[in-house]
């Protein structure tokens, strides 16, 4: 009884959807022989298909739960469970009712936008027809989260023998869903583990309210987006990758604010977002795996341990950028010519010495 009190409440409904439609849509998949018409028209009440999407449009929200088979049933729980009652008590029920909205309606919806456009162009009906469904998208919208709230958090599985951080967890995500796509012609979760992904990096990088955590002050001060150097879309990648993908991602980024789709962030924001990076380590929040006591607070100080050592490390790597930029300028300047031509200097003839005299 306990366990089920210290779910939270949106947290509790989430997996009461999932049961819900997981089970409908496998019932009228493999039991429903009375009329095969019939019984598809009523999958698709549960799943998402770009053709038949715009007459069921409540599909957006219900194809999200709508699990194909057991084991994908079981991950979807998981993972609502332990990321729901995370973020919902790190955020508050509104603003992860906000953020489970965006992560179900958006990557639904472009996902059926990118099969419709690739229909349009190869004219297979088969593009037409894909049954979209699933909490990969999902999935993707959580581990970003969890990259921005508790990056250098260690996950310990099966007693130890395997520790990965937090913060790797996105890109070995996107890694194994391209893969499967590729291989095993999962092609629908590719896209979805694509765009959820960028959704929720989106969201939380540009547009999400965050409480200010940098202050000690009792008053509502909060911010929009999180400009901490820790969070850009590098940062999401191995160290050996950071520097192309940062490039791509500046130039994106640069072109998006150039067409005033972006504001683009001052110091004065970088700056603050690094603060309220290193006051979520310093100052802990819930635990993912409910790990407690002790160990819990020695975990919490090598997080902001780790933290503070990420933030120092793209601190000293602006810095660095900044001394080779004013070094070359100031080389520049100093092999620039001067204003006006240069006169030749002769010395002075016979002729001309008479005529001083």
């Amino acid at each position: 009884m306990q366990w089920r009190i210290s779910i939270p409440p949106l947290t509790r409904g989430l997996l009461l959807l999932l049961f819900i439609f997981s089970v409908t849509y496998q019932v009228l998949r493999h039991g429903y022989n009375v009329d095969r018409t019939l019984g598809s028209w009523l999958i698709l009440i549960c799943t998402l298909s770009p053709q038949w999407a715009l007459f069921t449009p409540w599909v957006y929200l219900t194809a999200t739960y709508s699990e194909q088979n057991v084991v994908t049933i079981f991950i979807a729980g998981a993972t609502i469970l332990y990321g729901g009652k995370y973020l919902e008590r790190a955020w508050g029920i509104l603003e992860f009712g906000k953020f489970i909205l965006l992560a179900t309606l958006v990557p639904n919806f472009v996902a059926s936008l990118i099969y419709v456009f690739l229909f349009a162009i190869s004219r297979n009906d088969d593009l037409a027809l894909v049954v979209i469904q699933g909490s990969v998208a999902l999935q993707g919208a959580f581990l970003v989260a969890f990259k921005q709230l508790v990056p250098e958090h260690t996950v310990t599985i099966l007693k130890g023998a395997v520790k990965v951080r937090v913060k790797h967890f996105p890109s070995v995500f996107l890694a194994a869903n391209t893969l499967s796509g590729i291989i095993l012609g999962t092609d629908t979760a590719l896209v979805l583990a694509w765009v959820g992904f960028m959704t929720s990096w989106t969201y939380l990088r540009f547009y999400k309210l965050q409480p200010d955590l940098s202050t000690a002050s009792t008053g509502n001060n909060r911010f929009r987006g999180d400009a901490s150097e820790t969070f850009a879309f590098a940062y999401f990648w191995p160290d050996a990758v950071q520097p192309p993908v940062a490039a791509i991602a500046d130039g994106i980024y640069n072109a998006l604010v150039a067409l005033r789709v972006c504001t683009p962030f001052s110091a004065e924001d970088v700056e603050v977002g690094n603060e309220q990076a290193t006051a979520r380590g310093e100052g802990g929040l819930p635990t993912l795996l409910n790990q407690g006591g002790a160990r819990h607070g020695k975990n919490k100080q090598e997080e902001a341990d780790r933290r503070r050592a990420i933030a120092l490390k793209a601190l000293d790597q602006r810095l660095n950028a900044a001394g080779a930029n004013n070094k070359q300028q100031l080389s520049a300047s100093q092999l620039s010519p001067s204003s006006g031509p240069v006169e030749a200097i002769t010395p002075p003839t016979k002729a001309d010495s008479e005529n001083q005299t």
